[in-house]
């Protein structure tokens, strides 16, 4: 899977079509994943120790892989990458220069 916690994605398909969100969980046997504030459902809770009064909570349901596309990092970041290739580049240039004016004076 290409998809991993912590990236943003966006949902393609289904009633939450076109929100976007950060993946919380992976559940990877299940091919599902669990993303912040989409897919909010309703769970109905008795009351128990951890929780007194019970009552009615939103939260977040699993959601399928498919239905989801990882939305691209920010285009800043490629940039500055690109730059240091070209920098790279030209400081091979350089060397390579360097070294051929060496054995053309030693000869």
């Amino acid at each position: 899977m290409k998809i991993k916690v912590g990236d943003n994605v966006k949902v393609i398909t289904g009633s939450n079509k076109g929100k976007e969100g950060k993946v919380l969980k992976i559940f990877r046997s299940e091919n599902r994943i669990l993303v912040d504030g989409v897919n909010v459902v309703k769970k109905h809770v008795k009351p128990n120790r951890k929780n007194e009064t019970g009552g009615i909570l939103e939260v977040e349901a699993p959601i399928h892989i498919s239905n989801v596309k990882v939305l691209e990092k920010k285009k800043e970041t490629k940039k500055e990458t690109k730059k240091e290739v070209k920098e790279a580049k030209e400081v091979k240039e350089v060397k390579a220069k360097k070294a051929s004016k060496k054995k053309e004076e030693s000869k």
